[in-house]
């Protein structure tokens, strides 16, 4: 993926309010960011924001946390949550896989929304939902693990089913095409609203384990 640079976008995140600049100082401690003990729901891959931003907004007792790895990007949602100034979302600067090094038994839901598909199988061990990257939730999760996951490319979809079922996760609710179903309050993303218009199906999983 080639990403346009935005001029001033690390300056920008270096001094934003929103952003957490030490987040691994923070782990195991995020609630304390807050002020509260709501619970905390994480999206990786943030993207531009419209999807967290949203959630945030319409949900107060719940605290969010974007996570975003390109800085051209993470700029844009960050601009939007300083405008609609909302004390319960907050942005991390990050890839993915330094997931476990941040978290530590404080998160109550994960969105994947619009991931990176990887599309060469020697690439699979990069998908956010194989087995690798689930096996790196475990220690994420307060309680029970619960992620959502929102995607355009059926491939990717079909094997992240695969995944989940063989990391021993429950499928509570699935779509083929969720802009059919009968969904209340889907909050859509960037990506979502662009593909959606061109007519295809958008996936979704609602999966969940004990542990």
């Amino acid at each position: 993926m080639r990403l346009k640079h935005v001029k001033g976008a690390e300056d920008r995140i270096a001094v934003s309010k929103v952003v957490i600049h030490n987040p691994k100082e923070q782990k195991g401690h995020f609630s304390n960011l807050f002020k509260n003990h709501n619970p905390i729901y994480i999206e990786i891959g943030t993207g531009k924001g419209h999807f967290i931003v949203e959630n945030a907004r319409r949900n107060p007792n719940i605290n969010f946390i974007g996570i975003e790895k390109y800085d051209s990007v993470i700029v844009k949602a960050i601009e939007k949550a300083e405008v609609e100034n909302l004390p319960n979302l907050l942005f991390i600067r990050m890839d993915a896989t330094e997931i476990d090094e941040i978290f530590s038994h404080e998160v109550d839901l994960i969105y994947l929304n619009f991931s990176d598909p990887w599309p060469k199988k020697r690439h699979a061990h990069r998908r956010l939902s194989s087995p690798l990257f689930l096996k790196r939730y475990e220690t994420l999760f307060k309680n029970d693990m619960m992620i959502e996951m929102k995607t355009d490319n059926r491939h990717l979809f079909e094997y992240s089913i695969m995944s989940f079922n063989e990391c021993n996760f429950h499928i509570d609710d699935i779509s083929l095409n969720l802009h059919e179903d009968d969904v209340e309050e889907n909050i859509e993303t960037e990506y979502e609203q662009k593909f959606s218009s061109k007519g295809y199906p958008i996936y979704k999983i609602k999966v969940t384990k004990e542990i």
